[in-house]
């Protein structure tokens, strides 16, 4: 019998640019490739003219419901981010396909309850209370600083009384996993979808330590800084900044500094190329919200990697790592790291191509989902 499931994503999957995009998308791809026909629903700004082959190759059929725009959602119980993804047409359209649901996030979840005759999943993104909170403790806009915080609390609420609903719920990382079983039993650990498929062969020593991530994130910017007034005081050794977003103000700060450069991402090859010349990059954030993605990207295709513990709780990825806890350790492992060669390939490739392949997690998602169908 053809597996068939319905994906509902929190957005259009491609480019997958960003974490929670890119683990949807290579699911996508790892579960396509495993046979299992896919009915996407996305939920989009502006429903899009023409849709990519890199996404329409692996799917059956998509579907398109644009995001609500009504700022008085916010005055709900519920979520906004959750209120502004919530659909009756969507509720139709997936009532009429025979096969399980799997909602992409939280955020997607408003039309879970009324789908009493479906087996329904959950991939967890994050921990959405802890996420939200983060982002409005690192956020310097006072309007979104008061917006996350109310974000937050009401997803304290609302994620505990929906985890029930679901016959799994798949979890990012081991704390999320940890909380889902404590409240409803119900969970499985299931890492991030990522892409790669093979760790670089990279030998001896980089060129630049590196830093990149989306700056129009509070936490990316916090994190920046970080490392800024870390590099202020070792002009010796040069700082690439990747990203696409820089604000103005971020851009006049980098460019009071010789040793620190600003440079566009452009695109996934471009992002690799920079990772294969990197000494080393730097993965900081003030916010516990399970393994960050570029992690994997950055373990896949680079040398050395320095995290804080906000990057993973995983031990098998910490241990791949240098884990450093406040600036003074940055600083101490800036100057350990950037006359070391590279040794670690062999290590990185039995650990990663063997535990984080995208076809084994979604083999062992499939498993689950249709345990029902097994042996048909």
């Amino acid at each position: 019998m053809k597996k068939e499931l319905q994906i509902i994503s929190f957005n259009y999957p491609y480019p997958p640019s960003y974490g929670g995009l890119i683990d949807a998308y290579y699911k996508i791809k790892a579960l396509s490739e495993l046979g299992v026909k896919i009915h996407l629903h996305c939920f989009v700004e502006n429903i899009p003219a023409v849709i990519d082959e890199e996404v329409a190759s692996l799917v059956d059929n998509i579907f398109f419901y644009r995001k609500k725009r009504n700022p008085l959602l916010f005055l709900f119980k519920d979520p906004f981010s959750v209120k502004i993804r919530t659909s009756k047409i969507l509720l139709q359209n997936v009532e009429k396909i025979d096969a399980p649901v799997l909602f992409e996030g939280l955020q997607t979840t408003g039309i879970a309850k009324y789908l009493k005759h479906k087996s329904i999943f959950l991939r967890l993104h994050n921990n959405e209370e802890v996420y939200y909170k983060g982002l409005s403790q690192s956020e310097e806009n006072f309007v979104k600083k008061i917006v996350y915080y109310f974000e937050s609390y009401k997803y304290r609420f609302y994620q505990k009384s929906k985890f029930a609903l679901f016959e799994t719920v798949f979890c990012l990382s081991q704390k999320e996993y940890n909380e889902v079983n404590s409240n409803t039993g119900n969970a499985s650990l299931i890492g991030i979808f990522h892409g790669n498929t093979h760790v670089k062969t990279l030998e001896g020593r980089g060129e630049y330590f590196l830093f990149h991530g989306d700056l129009s994130i509070s936490d990316n910017r916090k994190a920046l800084y970080s490392v800024i007034e870390v590099f202020e005081k070792l002009p010796q050794y040069n700082l690439v900044v990747a990203s696409d977003k820089a604000t103005p103000k971020i851009k006049q700060n980098l460019s009071k500094h010789q040793n620190i450069k600003l440079v566009p991402i452009k695109n996934q090859d471009n992002l690799n190329l920079l990772l294969s010349h990197a000494q080393a990059n730097i993965l900081l954030s003030y916010q516990k919200s399970g393994t960050k993605v570029k992690l994997f990207n950055t373990l896949f295709n680079s040398r050395f990697t320095i995290i804080n513990d906000n990057i993973t709780d995983d031990p098998q990825l910490i241990n791949l790592c240098t884990l450093i806890n406040d600036k003074t350790e940055l600083r101490d492992k800036i100057i350990e790291i950037a006359t070391q060669d590279f040794k670690m390939y062999s290590q990185k490739q039995i650990v990663l191509e063997n535990n984080y392949s995208d076809l084994n997690m979604a083999k062992r998602m499939a498993d689950i989902i249709f345990k029902d169908q097994a042996g048909q």
